[in-house]
């Protein structure tokens, strides 16, 4: 059968590739694995993001360390947000047992065993890994304003907080030093300091100081201070030219979706300030993976999810590619959804009225196809998905069913001992382990404040006193004299005066006598 009647060709042929691939598996059709029909995706078209997507328990999870570790051998350094803390034996070699070997026979894959270079993360030391810190500064008050979820009016006070702290030399590090500022500039004190750049109502500083409150919370205080992580060490390459991957350990905050958020606006936008321009690269400089991705968007604000959207699109250009890793498309918001050129589907259930109409949808968001999709999609097994990719020039590739390969790496998490003696032998670890508190914006002000009140009581005191004294001085001249006594009346008293002045001068001339020698005249 020659090829222009042959479906399964027609599909295989959009995937020869010339320049360098990423090796998927091998093609599905009418049931049967044809292993010489392979599928794959351009290194070059990494950067154009992806998304991978199925039904718990369908192998999202191995697809994403498939990916991984192929991008980490051909130099591509790969960030992954492990939700559930089964992504870290991505740095062992996996273990061969019959269900790797039938699988590569399947796939005409030459199976090895390998691990990758891998650091493992924490956001702020919540968990195991590198603590993951940036300051507040760094975050900035546009990105924290949709973060906390403040409106245009709230997010312009912020601004002017923020610019009133870099005015003044206020350190903004951590939360405590924002709320520190935010209380100051709202104090009687701290009124006037904002007359000359516009005022910071009372009701507007109180929303900001409660959405604080509710962001620590979600354990935001842990992320945010110093020593802030620098992005680029994410870039990093290990001595044998393998890219390194980075691995961020969250099963500690899978609950805290917004501190989650938080650190992927940040790192996005972080990473997007300090690369330069590259345009179409033959390979990406660093390609992003968030699993369990739903908990990014869930509740997030119409901000968020623009900053989001916006971030997706213009990354590009600066050569990182980001995937998202859910159960259904349906997970991730449709502008962002139109930003993710390559696709992994794995399979999907259609157990409930919603379930076919999540079904449904999926369907219309692939290129049209020889395959009956609805069924397909039903009907594939654990490690089979379809794909659609960009072809090296941009085009979308033939939908193509497809049996995926076994990761080399360790499918499941390395053994807890292991994991901490990888972060605590890491070069990084002794970087940006211990926390740093110097003083900043929270101690400047409190020292203020406390010599303000010092000298506030002191003068007070000193007013106090000196009140005091007057009423005293006052009371003392307004009081009436006492009677004289009998004594004072007597020795007051004009013959009393007459008698002593007698008796002293009679009294003089004796002791002048007795002084000069002169004797009584005799008669």
């Amino acid at each position: 059968m020659s090829q222009s009647t042959d479906p399964a060709g027609q599909i295989a042929a959009g995937y020869a590739f010339t320049g360098p691939a990423l090796d998927l598996g091998a093609l599905l059709w009418d049931g049967t694995c044809l292993p010489d029909r392979q599928i794959r995706i351009p290194l070059s078209m990494l950067n154009r993001h992806g998304l991978v997507a199925g039904a718990t328990g369908t192998g999202k999870t191995k697809t994403l360390q498939l990916i991984a570790e192929q991008l980490s051998a051909a130099g591509v350094p790969v960030f992954l947000a492990d939700i559930k803390g089964d992504v870290s034996g991505i740095s062992a070699p996996g273990t061969e047992n019959d269900r790797v070997r039938e699988r590569a026979a399947d796939v005409a894959q030459d199976w090895q065993p390998a691990g990758c270079p891998a650091e493992f993360y924490a956001l702020g030391g919540i968990g195991a890994g590198i603590p993951l810190r940036a300051t507040v500064t760094a975050f900035g008050p546009v990105l924290l304003s949709k973060v906390l979820r403040l409106n245009q009016t709230q997010e312009q006070s912020l601004g002017l907080i923020f610019h009133y702290a870099d005015s003044k030399g206020l350190e903004l590090i951590d939360l405590k030093d924002l709320r520190a500022v935010v209380a100051f500039l709202v104090s009687d004190q701290g009124k006037p300091e904002l007359k000359g750049i516009g005022g910071l109502s009372t009701v507007t500083a109180g929303v900001i100081l409660r959405a604080l409150t509710a962001f620590e919370q979600q354990g935001a205080s842990e992320f945010f201070g110093e020593p802030e992580f620098d992005t680029s060490e994410f870039l990093r390459t290990s001595a044998d030219g393998r890219g390194v991957v980075s691995v961020l350990e969250l099963p500690a905050v899978q609950d805290k979706p917004q501190l989650f958020s938080t650190f992927l606006m940040w790192l996005l936008a972080d990473l997007y300030a300090d690369l330069p321009e590259v345009g179409d690269v033959e390979r990406p400089k660093l390609v992003f993976f968030f699993d369990e991705a739903h908990l990014l968007f869930n509740g997030a604000s119409k901000a968020f999810l623009d900053s989001i959207t916006q971030t997706v699109r213009l990354i590009r250009s600066k050569g990182i590619g980001v995937f998202f890793v859910t159960q259904t498309p349906k997970d991730v918001p449709a502008d962002v959804l139109a930003q993710l050129g390559n696709r992994v589907q794995h399979a999907l259930r259609a157990f409930t009225p919603d379930d076919a109409k999540a079904l449904k949808a999926t369907v219309k968001t692939f290129p049209r196809s020889p395959y009956d999709l609805e069924e397909l999609l039903t009907g594939l097994g654990t490690g089979e998905a379809v794909i659609t990719v960009l072809s090296e020039n941009g085009a979308p590739t033939p939908v193509a069913a497809t049996r995926l390969r076994a990761p080399r790496s360790l499918m499941g998490p390395v053994d807890p001992a292991d994991l901490d003696r990888a972060v605590k032998s890491s070069l990084l670890y002794s970087r940006y382990a211990e926390p740093v508190d110097r003083e900043s914006a929270y101690e400047k002000i409190s020292a203020e404040q406390a010599a303000a009140e010092a000298a506030a009581e002191e003068a007070a005191a000193a007013a106090e006193a000196e009140k005091q004294a007057k009423e005293a001085a006052k009371a003392a001249r307004s009081a009436p004299k006492p009677e004289p006594s009998l004594a004072q009346q007597v020795v007051g008293s004009g013959l009393f005066r007459s008698l002593a002045r007698s008796v002293g001068t009679q009294l003089g001339r004796e002791i002048s006598r007795s002084l000069f020698g002169t004797a009584k005249r005799r008669r």
